[in-house]
């Protein structure tokens, strides 16, 4: 290999990114001269927690940030096989930019056109850049979508988007990027919102991709349990810096930055139910290795238990008009029965379409059941009148998955609080209900100045405790929490479980735990319930579910989950 070859295929060199915030010239520096190398055939994983600069570098190599707001300094270089991208002109950038580097964005819904077919997409990029004609880009994006792994290839060339399911659309985001073959493909969090099974398969082909077309990969993320199964080399990023970075092998068994140490040690292990799990605080805020009560935390059901509630073969259906005066029957839900004991959690696991939030939706009456009972102290949810569901409507709360859709942008958090105690008659007047908001503000890990500020000036972690507090402040008895802690960063996740555990010690609640995270459902939960198109095909305690799983689907899940570095 002559000393070309051996030069890094991307250069960063003193990489510094500042923002406009207003006509002030007040800035904001994002990214703080950082510099890496992505060599040649190779995979290199961007870590970091939300906010750390990770996606903000891997736009400046796209030329992806705004014009008009973004500050890149001077001495900043990005040198690909030799060129700086800094000094190219736009139209030499996008030509570079979609052929020799492509990006896979995290989001594909937000990134496919709703109203072009996919097989229109990823031609659109064949006659841009390869100049084909419109016969010879369908040839090939019916061989791009075969590789991908998209059943039928021929057939969901003319789908839309809306009409694939999300591990589908991912597929069509990643055909669309190795369409040219580029030398770098950058991808930005590719998994995140994607159920395990899902995510472990488009790993698994990215990294066949990269060993199949000799292309390095630039892998952002916020999940070192997936960096440890695809990458070769790791950069840690934290505050717009990179904290430590060298080969997986160096990075996972001997980190020297007390930061990856901390990434390391937040997510839940399969191997281990600390009390409390690690946050990144307990590592920064002292010298070496924290003093952490790691002793083991019990779980399951007790025999004998008396349950809070009992759901007795509980089934929904939806309906779909087909034809003129016939409809279509979807069964979402199919005679699902489990208890659920005081001070319990009951974990609900399986793949989108399983039917598992549908359960939850349920049995606190968004949805109509169809069928089956749920015995709430004897009395069933399903069947009461309105007037007297009311009353347990109080004992019975949810946790969505998107704090950012569940919270109303106009209300302050104050008013997000006092709100369901004043329809709920909770607390004599307005000034003994705003004492019960700072205590749950407080109880929550939140400053009482939350209580005056508006939803959007929070991190996706503190909308979550804020959306906490707003069932708390009903007292419940059970909380149903779906798929709570999945959009969340791996150190903010271990703070809102160890919050979740801390209130079920204190007042003895129950959780219905939604989730696709194994991991996360294998430390909180006392009994797995696994689902299977809207069935239940396996349930026992967590640890017997877990080391002795019955069911071929329930090891295929569990087979799936990252387990850190590959062999």
């Amino acid at each position: 290999m002559n000393q070309e070859n051996q030069k890094p295929l991307l250069q960063v060199r003193d990489l510094r990114v500042q923002f406009r915030l207003d006509k002030k010239h007040s800035t904001f520096e994002a990214v703080k001269t950082i510099s890496f190398d992505i060599p040649h055939n190779s995979t290199v994983a961007l870590v970091g927690e939300s906010g750390s600069g990770k996606s903000v570098s891997s736009l400046a190599v796209m030329g992806l940030l705004p014009m008009d707001t973004t500050i890149i300094d001077p001495k900043s270089r990005i040198e690909f096989e030799g060129r700086n991208l800094l000094e190219l002109s736009v139209t030499q950038r996008r030509d570079l930019c979609g052929k020799e580097i492509s990006m896979i964005f995290q989001e594909p819904m937000s990134s496919l056109n709703p109203v072009f077919t996919v097989g229109f997409q990823i031609g659109e990029v064949l006659r841009q850049h390869m100049g084909m004609n419109a016969k010879q880009a369908r040839a090939r994006s019916i061989e791009l979508l075969e590789e991908v792994g998209i059943p039928d290839p021929k057939t969901k060339i003319d789908a839309y988007p809306s009409q694939m399911s999300g591990g589908q659309q991912q597929r069509v985001m990643i055909a669309m990027a190795i369409a040219c073959e580029p030398k770098l493909l950058i991808a930005d969090e590719p998994t995140t919102a994607l159920d395990v099974t899902i995510q472990k398969q488009i790993m698994d082909l990215i990294a066949a991709l990269q060993k199949k077309h000799e292309m390095s990969v630039l892998f952002i993320t916020h999940d070192l349990g997936l960096v440890g199964e695809i990458a070769d080399h790791v950069i840690v990023m934290r505050h717009g810096e990179i904290r430590e970075k060298g080969e997986v092998h160096q990075i996972f068994q001997q980190p020297q930055d007390a930061y990856t140490k901390a990434l390391l040690r937040c997510r839940p292990s399969l191997d281990s139910r600390p009390w409390r799990l690690p946050v990144i605080a307990d590592y920064m805020n002292g010298h070496g290795e924290p003093e952490i009560v790691l002793k083991e935390r019990s779980r399951g059901y007790l025999p004998n238990e008396a349950n809070l509630l009992e759901v007795k073969n509980l089934s929904k259906s939806f309906y779909t008009r087909e034809g003129l005066f016939g409809r279509k029957e979807f069964q979402a839900v199919k005679d699902v029965s489990f208890v659920l004991p005081r001070g319990k959690t009951i974990g609900v696991v399986g793949e989108s379409g399983s039917g598992k939030t549908t359960v939850g939706l349920t049995l606190l009456r968004l949805h109509q059941a169809t069928g089956g009972q749920a015995l709430f102290e004897g009395k069933d949810l399903i069947s009461m009148p309105e007037k007297e569901y009311m009353h347990y409507k109080r004992r019975i709360q949810i946790i969505f998955q998107n704090p950012y859709a569940s919270l109303n942008p106009r209300f302050t958090v104050g008013q997000i609080l006092l709100e369901p105690m004043r329809i709920h008659s909770i607390g004599a007047d307005d000034q003994e209900r705003s004492e019960m908001a700072y205590q749950l503000l407080k109880r929550v890990g939140l400053p009482e100045t939350a209580f005056h500020r508006y939803p959007h000036e929070f991190s996706g972690g503190q909308r979550q405790r804020i959306a906490i507090a707003r069932c708390l402040t009903m007292k419940p008895e059970i909380l149903v929490c779906d798929e709570s802690v999945s959009a969340l960063d791996v150190s903010v996740q271990a703070q809102v479980l160890n919050l979740l555990q801390d209130l079920q010690d204190e007042f003895g609640m129950s959780y219905i735990f939604i989730s696709h995270d194994l991991s996360v459902v294998k430390y909180i939960a006392d009994q797995v319930m696994v689902m299977h198109q809207g069935k239940v095909i396996e349930m026992a305690n967590s640890d017997e579910l877990y080391r002795n799983p019955t069911q071929p689907y329930t090891r295929a899940l569990l087979s799936a989950i990252p387990r850190g570095l590959h062999g």
